[in-house]
Formats: C-alpha cells, structure tokens, sequence
C-alpha cells in the first residue's frame, strides 16, 4: 500500500541545508496499523508529510497505493489525497464557526457532493465515533476528546484506504487518549483502512501491528 524508496528530504534555512530525511526506506501493507516512532527531529513528521502528498521528496521515490504521489502534478495530487488519503492531526484543525456535523460534510460539499447526501454521510459517521448527540455544537462547545473524535470522523468522511494520523494525542490526558487509539484501531479493523500513527506514545507504539523506528532521518529498526 506505501512504499518509500531511498527517499531524501532536505529544507533550506537562511544559508544553510537542513537534511529532514537522509534515505528512508520502508514498506506499509494494506490493512496495517503502522506506528511510526522516534525521538524529535528524527523525520516521522516529514514521512507523513510525503506519504500524504503534503509535501515532496528532495529525491527517491514515494508509492502510495500504487502511484508515485511525489511526481503527481499538484492537481492530481490535491484530488488523489482528497479521495485516498484521511489526516487526523494533533491540532484538530475544526472549523470553529460550523458544527461538529458540517464539519464533517464540509470535505464532501467541497467536493461537490449534494449538501443532503454529505449530511448523511456526516451523520452515519457521527455515530460511528458515539458523537451523535453532538451533531449541533460547535468545537468551542465541545471536549479536547470529542473534537478529536470529530476529526477522526472528518477523515473518514471519503471512506479512505489510508488513514494518516499525526501525533493525535499530543493534546490529550492519557484516558482520553486511549480512547481515540481505540477508536483507530477500530476503524482499522473494521473498515480496513490502513492507518499510519506517528507518535511519542510508547502505549501507541503497543497498539501497532508494525512498528517503525526513526532516528536522524533514517531508518533504525
């Protein structure tokens, strides 16, 4: 499903070269729960980044279900990511003016999807993430947890092969937290989506069915 190949990822900052990524390679099978671990500035972010097409490699090849995603023009990309790919990130990113509800249809009425049939969707999701008695509020509203657990059903909302999740309980108390790995690993067992976890939780890291160590933006273990 995601294979890196001897991917490069390097950044300038003022006059010098930062090297994110110095040859990763990697495999991911379809239907994994990949834990993606390592102590900061090891490149799990930057990996995350070029599997989602947030970003592309300075060299080496990115494939994701097939396609070399860091060669697609940006259009393609924009649509391939829209359909494929579901991000959940640390920082929520809910709009703050729409309810838990539209904030889950707004993917598919961007899409151009039929307000009521995007709705409809949000609402299967909704109960899908034991939200469905928050369909109206909006994220100010609402728990650190639940917010996240709207967000998770936002990423859902294309029924996507890949899940990528990062750091998505970064902000949260270790029970709450537990509840939204339960809830990846759910979606992951019952939907068969492929979810790739970065995280700093060794409780995470237990979680995976695969398990991936970064260190100075290479592959350790």
């Amino acid at each position: 499903m995601i294979r890196c190949i001897d991917v490069c990822k390097t950044y300038r900052q003022g006059g010098s070269e930062i090297t994110a990524l110095a040859g990763v390679s990697l495999d991911i099978s379809a239907g994994a729960f990949a834990v993606i671990m390592g102590p900061s500035g090891s490149g799990k972010s930057t990996v995350l980044h070029l599997i989602g097409g947030l970003d592309r490699p300075s060299s080496g090849d990115v494939l994701v279900d097939g396609k070399l995603i860091g060669q697609m023009p940006d259009d393609q990309v924009t649509l391939f990511r829209r359909r494929k790919i579901g991000f959940v990130f640390q920082f929520f990113n809910l709009l703050p003016t729409l309810t838990a509800l539209e904030n889950i249809a707004l993917p598919l009425v961007l899409d151009g999807q039929p307000r009521t049939e995007a709705a409809r969707r949000a609402e299967n999701l909704l109960v899908k993430v034991g939200l469905e008695n928050r369909r109206g509020h909006l994220p100010e509203q609402l728990s650190g947890g639940e917010i996240q657990r709207i967000a998770v059903a936002r990423a859902l909302a294309f029924g996507p092969p890949i899940v990528l999740a990062d750091e998505p309980t970064g902000n949260l108390d270790s029970r709450t937290g537990g509840v939204i790995l339960g809830l990846l690993e759910k979606i992951n067992r019952e939907e068969g989506c492929t979810v790739v976890l970065v995280t700093h939780s060794e409780e995470a890291a237990r979680r995976g069915t695969q398990r991936i160590f970064l260190r100075d933006g290479k592959v350790e273990s």
